[in-house]
């Protein structure tokens, strides 16, 4: 256990973070290995000849072939599926970290606001409850569609690609760790609030701006709906992400 003096407190801390801090790069490496593939395979795929028969007049030639298949892109979206829930899930370990009184080295438990009583106000505790729920959707909706087939058309098409299922639950995915991402970022957010800036680097101290410019902090017990949207529409239009771009070398 390691001692460090916060204000006029000593705090006990654990010598190591949880696996989702300390790991964090270990994970998100694969996540975005996983994402630079899905692209590649869909340019290629948006730029592929797909018609059936190919007909080549110079040399009287016609093909039947099967570059309509889906199987390239239903796989791509599978993975997608995978990498994004991953990258959620461990969003929300970091999530339910800095809520623990346990873990989160000094913090109120819940990250109740200043002038309120972690045993009356609830703080961010049920934040949590929503990026859980949707993170254990997220693991439902991971099974992968092009593992599957139904045969049509007397059985001639035999073996096909279950892509647009698996497409519409990449989608269901990525839209459910948006709002994950945007919880983790409330959290932080809240945390800083109460420990204070002094020790932000430019890029976390633009964030915590950002969100600040459009979600107040968390003083008193009240909704969290809104402020969950705001943030997660901050992520979806890639306010975070630009700053981080603009930030690293």
């Amino acid at each position: 256990m390691v001692r460090t003096i916060v204000g006029k407190e000593e705090v006990r801390e654990k010598p190591q973070d949880p696996y989702s801090f300390r790991c964090a790069p270990q994970v998100l490496g694969p996540v975005r290995d996983a994402l630079g593939f899905i692209r590649r395979t869909l340019e290629i795929e948006m730029n592929s000849a797909t018609d059936n028969p190919l007909i080549f007049p110079k040399d009287k030639v016609c093909l039947s072939g099967g570059n309509f298949h889906g199987q390239p892109v239903s796989m791509a979206m599978d993975i997608l599926g995978l990498a994004i829930s991953t990258l959620s899930n461990i969003s929300e370990r970091r999530t339910a970290a800095l809520l623990d009184p346990s873990l989160n080295n000094g913090l109120p438990a819940f990250l109740v606001g200043k002038g309120s009583h972690p045993g009356l106000s609830s703080g961010l505790m049920a934040v949590q409850y929503t990026a859980t729920a949707l993170v254990a959707e997220n693991k439902t909706l991971t099974h992968p569609s092009s593992s599957d087939s139904i045969p049509t058309s007397s059985n001639f098409e035999d073996f096909v690609s279950m892509g647009p299922g698996a497409a519409q639950k990449a989608g269901r995915i990525v839209d459910n760790a948006q709002y994950v991402v945007a919880i983790e970022l409330l959290a932080a957010a809240q945390g800083i609030d109460l420990r204070g800036t002094g020790r932000l680097g430019r890029g976390t101290g633009k964030v915590h701006r950002l969100i600040r410019s459009r979600v107040p902090p968390v003083t008193q017990d009240r909704s969290s709906s809104g402020d969950i949207e705001e943030v997660r529409e901050m992520v979806r239009q890639g306010l975070v992400e630009d700053i981080v771009r603009k930030e690293l070398p």
